[in-house]
């Protein structure tokens, strides 16, 4: 199988030159592209000479790692961006993943995690390190907001739940085994605990807040 090209971008040259070496050695990757700078990088990206991999530091001199990756991803379409870097603070993580990168890890790992990493992102994959993931689904799940409570009852969420399928009152009263009576009842009471008028007023609200 033949080694798939990676370029290097990190102003540390120890670091960059030893990382090299070692992905080289799995014999599943080869460099041909080491730059200390971003600038650097986007002056050698032409076309015919795309890479399968970009590894790029976040903290580089001149434009920084985030800036670089839109204008990467339009020089190098082609090419997986994966950000390798000291940072796991949750802007830096939430900027590089809306700048376009593929995957975030930290140079902390060994470099049988990085390779598995590359592995990850050719097959399609957006790897991530452990903390790093964790990070993210924290950062998430603060973005979501939380579901408000409207004191629905069990019956009642059931019966939205009918609604929201567009059965009307005989068939939401065959489904769930009450009455129509009842099941009027129990609409009625939705309609008051959710502050609407109308079916179609009680089915926008559960959609849009996602009460079902």
């Amino acid at each position: 199988m033949t080694p798939a090209a990676l370029w290097l971008i990190e102003d540390n040259g120890l670091f960059r030159a030893t990382l090299a070496r070692g992905l080289e050695r799995t014999g599943r990757f080869v460099c041909t592209g080491s730059f200390r700078t971003a600038e650097a990088a986007l002056a050698a990206a032409v076309p015919g000479a795309a890479p399968a991999a970009v590894l790029l530091d976040v903290g580089l001199p001149g434009m920084d790692g985030i800036e670089a990756l839109p204008r990467l991803r339009e020089r190098l379409p082609s090419s997986a961006l994966i950000v390798l870097t000291v940072f796991e603070d949750e802007d830096k993580i939430m900027r590089a993943i809306c700048s376009g990168a593929q995957g975030y890890l930290l140079k902390t790992a060994p470099v049988s995690e990085i390779a598995a990493a590359i592995d990850d992102v050719l097959g399609g994959g957006s790897p991530m390190n452990s903390r790093i993931a964790r990070r993210v689904l924290e950062l998430f799940s603060r973005l979501v907001p939380p579901r408000k409570d409207y004191g629905l009852t069990a019956r009642e969420t059931e019966i939205l739940q009918q609604m929201v399928e567009g059965r009307i009152k005989k068939e939401i009263a065959s489904h769930v085994g009450l009455s129509v009576h009842t099941v009027n009842t129990h609409m009625r009471n939705i309609y008051e605990k959710l502050q609407v008028n109308t079916v179609n007023g009680a089915v926008a609200k559960a959609l849009r807040e996602r009460l079902v």
